[in-house]
């Protein structure tokens, strides 16, 4: 894989900019909002400012890519915001990327963390040759229902604002949770959500200790990404540790079938050293995924490729944060997964 920059630590006091590259939610939902900043400056001692855009209203996002491109370029140009975190996902940031000046985010490493849609801004950043952050949003887990996951707090502290090695991620052992609760009900953001027992993650396959450099997202996304002048050549799909995940669409099994044929076609299966899998929303299809994700592999000969499921990112609750580029071990001996790097510098 192609060397990615790695931006500077977080330290108590920086300023941190929020920003809705994709669904306009932040604009819609003020007390959620407020509640999520309050988190980042109560529990993490940050300044957090807004992006010129990011609480206008939901319909003038959707109509308004252009402003979230220069939202984004602004912020990564701006040298007094140490970090971007995205308010939310969505389903069309697709839409900025030809509004984007590559040299702007390139000339410019800092922080950017989401999931989901944000997976777009992702994969600008590898274009840009910078390492992101594949983790939660402002409104899903700073603003989380009563109160932040601990897992979630040790996460972010321990991937964003350390530069020692990340180490080794453990499965959360609290509980889980993708219930809803309506995020309009003013009265619902103090009701602490439901948790589904901790199971710990599923070793799929793999008898090996392998290690990778992280890439992925959610897979709905990146089939938007296809084709596009934003999608990495082979070279910087080469001995990755691949990372997916899908959304709360929970699309049909069979499509996970056909999207992982497709990276079989173009080559990029054979070059990984393992796949990691996120929980799926409420861990529906989630063995349905496994079945298929065998199935692929084993027509492609990688039937021994290490492989974990339901592991704790994407659409479910708590979640660890995944950064792009940086060494990670799976290790089928001892039923462990590592980042073997810092973040951060």
């Amino acid at each position: 894989m192609v060397k990615l920059k790695i931006p500077q630590r977080l330290n108590p006091g920086d300023k941190v900019a929020s920003i809705s590259i994709s669904w306009g939610a932040a604009g819609e939902l003020t007390h959620r909002y407020q509640k999520g900043k309050e988190r980042l400056e109560q529990v993490f001692n940050l300044h957090v400012v807004e992006t010129k855009h990011a609480l206008q209203p939901a319909q003038w996002i959707y109509e308004n890519p252009e402003a979230r491109a220069t939202d984004l370029m602004e912020a990564f140009s701006d040298p007094s915001i140490k970090a971007i975190i995205s308010n939310i996902g969505g389903d069309d940031s697709i839409r900025i990327l030809k509004y984007i000046d590559i040299e702007v985010i390139k000339q410019n490493p800092k922080i950017f963390i989401g999931f989901s849609d944000s997976t777009v801004t992702h994969f600008i950043c590898l274009k840009a040759e910078i390492s992101s952050f594949y983790g939660t949003s402002l409104l899903v887990g700073f603003a989380e229902n009563y109160a932040m996951h601990d897992y979630q707090i040790e996460d972010v502290k321990r991937t964003l604002f350390s530069a020692e090695v990340i180490g080794r991620i453990y499965p959360n052992q609290q509980g889980w949770t993708s219930e809803f609760l309506d995020w309009f009900d003013i009265s619902l953001q103090d009701i602490k959500r439901k948790l589904s027992p901790a199971t710990g993650w599923k070793f799929l396959q793999g008898s090996s200790i392998v290690q990778g450099r992280l890439i992925g997202g959610c897979m709905e996304v990146l089939e938007m990404l296809k084709g596009t002048d934003y999608w990495p050549d082979l070279k910087m799909w080469k001995d990755s540790i691949l990372f997916f995940e899908t959304s709360e669409a929970m699309p049909k099994p069979e499509y996970i079938r056909w999207w992982l044929r497709n990276y079989a076609s173009l080559g990029i299966l054979q070059l990984a050293k393992g796949i990691i899998f996120g929980r799926p929303y409420d861990n529906f299809y989630a063995e349905q995924y496994e079945i298929e994700l065998l199935k692929v592999l084993d027509e492609e000969g990688l039937s021994d490729l290490p492989v974990i499921t339901q592991m704790d990112f994407g659409h479910t609750c708590p979640t660890f944060t995944l950064p792009y580029g940086r060494l990670a071990e799976i290790n089928c001996i001892e039923n462990t997964f590592s980042i073997l790097e810092g973040g951060v510098l």
